[in-house]
């Protein structure tokens, strides 16, 4: 359609013209409505792409710093505030892809995850012993507007990665943990949690929210060399009280991140490895810093035994935001990784006894625990799902799955700590490469999981369990 109605002058059209000009590639523009550059107002429609091809009015307009904005309006509606809108980024030399007004969700975004779902529905079996888990993990939100690392964009992935929701088809939602990159000063980055919980949380899915080795704020402490910027259990008084509200969840506490949901025969069990304790020096600063040191502690070790113990007729699956071990069965956390290895394959052994660490290892994270899962009956554990490796990864040991998750987090190309497997995906900012998340299928009647990716992941992988 695109009738223009009005100009600002001659000067707009020539500046709108030379920009048009720059904003092709190999002779097509990035999107249809990138060319409208000019001041004024148009009326588009399917042809220049429009949010589910309806009827818009476009209105191209400068702000005080004379920046060029997009917004989109319904034709049908006489409200001044615009549905979509978006500005153009000098540092791109394009705009940036519409974002919903309300949800701050992007369309294109919202379009790309309709075909993610239609694309896997037909992989998965409807009925009984057949759950859906959508797994988001390491969004490392950050207050900058970055086009090709950890950023603002942190946030908008945790929005869209929600619109599958929507769906009606989700049994369980998680993420594992690393929502924030814990650089930014204590009270932004609290404003930043609490922006993420409210995106994450919902009232129709249950879900679960890890905690991950940045959530602490440790790296601001550490580039400032300052005190304590998160007084003590400030991430769990943010985001737990949320999670443990609801009405299908179970634990023993609510003091250490761990929880579990049942969906059937099927057991959820999440575990807290940034389970670090809080301990200031003369100088107000950490002992630990949460960012290095990963680990479980005894009190938590003890809940998992009691969840354990009464799991008869469950097949179960543990989640954290950090591997225990590595796929050569070595400790992959400071403290007590193999040792919580070792816990869950001697439930799958139906053994019974006591956990001890050697004497090397400082009193906060010694092991002093006693099992006894002789009495458990027709229940293993199957997997486990983790990220903070910012790349995908899987190995079995002992007869449980591993399974790591890419992170969501934009990792550019040339970003010095981009990962061999982020830079192997050229991850770019408004193109589905920027965002990474998962739903993964359990099917206990076939015994196998299948992992299912969207943006910068793999499209489908498939265990046997």
């Amino acid at each position: 359609m695109g009738i223009f109605k009005y100009s600002k002058g001659i000067i707009d059209k020539l500046m709108g013209a030379t920009k048009q000009a720059s904003l092709s590639k190999g002779g097509l523009l990035i999107d249809p409505m990138q060319k409208y550059l000019t001041v004024g107002e148009y009326q588009v429609g399917a042809d220049d792409g429009t949010p589910g091809e309806k009827n818009y009015t476009l209105t191209v307009y400068k702000d005080d710093k004379g920046t060029l904005h997009q917004a989109l309006s319904p034709e049908s509606t006489n409200k001044l505030a615009p549905e979509y809108e978006r500005r153009f980024d000098k540092d791109l030399g394009h705009y940036r892809a519409f974002r919903n007004s309300k949800t701050g969700r992007r369309y294109i975004v919202e379009q790309y995850l309709d075909n993610f779902y239609q694309d896997i529905k037909p992989h998965i079996r409807k009925g009984d012993g057949s759950y859906n888990i959508s797994v988001i993990t390491d969004t490392h939100f950050k207050n900058k507007n970055s086009l090709d690392f950890y950023g603002w964009n942190g946030l908008a992935h945790v929005k869209e990665f929600s619109y599958l929701d929507q769906k009606n088809f989700l049994n369980l939602k998680v993420h594992l943990g690393d929502w924030i990159d814990g650089s930014d000063a204590g009270l932004v980055s609290e404003g930043e949690l609490t922006k993420l919980r409210d995106a994450f949380r919902s009232k129709t899915v249950p879900y679960i929210m890890v905690k991950g080795n940045h959530d602490e704020n440790d790296k601001f402490d550490e580039m400032h060399d300052l005190k304590a910027s998160f007084p003590e259990g400030e991430f769990e008084s943010i985001m737990w009280p949320a999670m443990y509200s609801q009405a299908r969840i179970r634990y023993i506490s609510r003091q250490h991140g761990v929880c579990y949901f049942d969906f059937g025969d099927l057991r959820v069990i999440s575990i807290n490895t940034s389970d670090i304790p809080y301990i200031l020096d003369a100088h107000g600063k950490k002992r630990y810093d949460t960012k290095l040191v990963l680990g479980v502690r005894e009190d938590q070790i003890e809940e998992i035994i009691e969840i354990l113990a009464h799991s008869s007729g469950k097949e179960i699956i543990f989640m954290s935001h950090a591997n225990p071990i590595n796929r050569k069965g070595s400790n992959a956390l400071k403290y007590n990784g193999r040792s919580l290895h070792e816990l869950l394959v001697a439930f799958n052994q139906r053994e019974k006894g006591k956990m001890h660490t050697n004497r090397d290892v400082p009193a906060e994270f010694r092991l002093s625990n006693d099992f006894d899962f002789t009495k458990v009956k027709d229940a293993r554990i199957i997997a486990y799902f983790c990220g903070h490796r910012h790349r995908e990864d899987q190995f079995r040991i002992n007869g449980i799955q591993y399974i790591l998750f890419n992170c969501s987090a934009l990792m550019g190309p040339n970003h010095s700590l981009t990962t061999k497997y982020n830079k192997s995906w050229n991850r770019e900012i408004d193109t589905p490469s920027e965002y990474s998340g998962y739903v993964v299928n359990v099917d206990l009647r076939r015994h196998r999981l299948q992992v299912f990716g969207y943006g910068a992941s793999s499209r489908r992988r498939i265990f046997f369990i």
